[in-house]
């Protein structure tokens, strides 16, 4: 576990690859390699949000929760899947509001790559999870990791927009310093709640306008129709 793909980010977490509860969460996972589990994403994208996104590009972050579970899905960003995966149901909501929000033409993938690059750290509370089975590596450590992570960002950052979408998101987020950075909070995507708060809530449209105020480049939301 290292982060020599991402020299900003590795600056600021050297530190904590060497506390306690790294060790703990690198044992738990060479444990569960060693019983033949199967884990997504493979390692080599555990950390491909901090790889994508460098901390001095960051001006949006989107807090999901943990990686998707089925063969093929995970690649590291929340709510993103690998080209040519089906798109999953929470992302085609997300894909509703982009529309009514700001005029986005649907896609034929749910790789959310282009974001990445233009500054949006898509970032899951957990970075690891077991094939078919949701939320089995939370609680092992990942979490206090993505917390410095969120942490970093609202101190050493200027003017970024925190996506929180569901309980789960605005507890992780309850540290963000809301009087230097905008914190747009909703229900989650996903079918169960997306119409009780998510579809309407014009997040996408909020971050550029705050963005273009303090003179921040705004993101192009629109996503390249066709991946080769």
């Amino acid at each position: 576990m290292a982060l020599e793909q991402a020299p900003e980010w590795q600056k600021v977490l050297t530190d904590e690859f060497s506390k306690p509860y790294m060790a703990v969460l690198k044992t738990f996972l060479q444990q569960e390699k060693q019983r033949q589990k199967v884990i997504y994403p493979h390692s080599s994208d555990w950390f491909h949000a901090l790889e994508a996104t460098p901390l001095s590009t960051v001006k949006v972050v989107i807090l999901g929760q943990d990686p998707y579970h089925q063969p093929g899905q995970a690649h590291g960003l929340c709510f993103s899947v690998k080209p040519g995966v089906a798109v999953p149901p929470s992302l085609k909501n997300i894909y509703k509001e982009l529309i009514d929000d700001v005029n986005f033409a649907v896609p034929q993938h749910g790789c959310l790559e282009s974001w990445a690059k233009q500054g949006v750290l898509l970032l899951n509370a957990v970075l690891t999870v077991e094939q078919n089975q949701a939320n089995a590596h939370q609680g092992k450590g990942w979490e206090q990791f993505t917390d410095r992570i969120v942490e970093i960002v609202s101190q050493q950052s200027q003017h970024v927009v925190f996506m929180l979408w569901g309980s789960y998101a605005q507890k992780k987020g309850a540290a963000i310093d809301s009087e230097h950075h905008l914190v747009l909070k909703s229900t989650h995507p996903s079918p169960l709640s997306a119409h009780r708060g998510f579809l309407g809530c014009r997040h996408f449209s909020q971050a550029n306008a705050y963005l273009a105020q303090h003179g921040r480049e705004p993101i192009d939301w629109q996503l390249p129709m066709t991946l080769n």
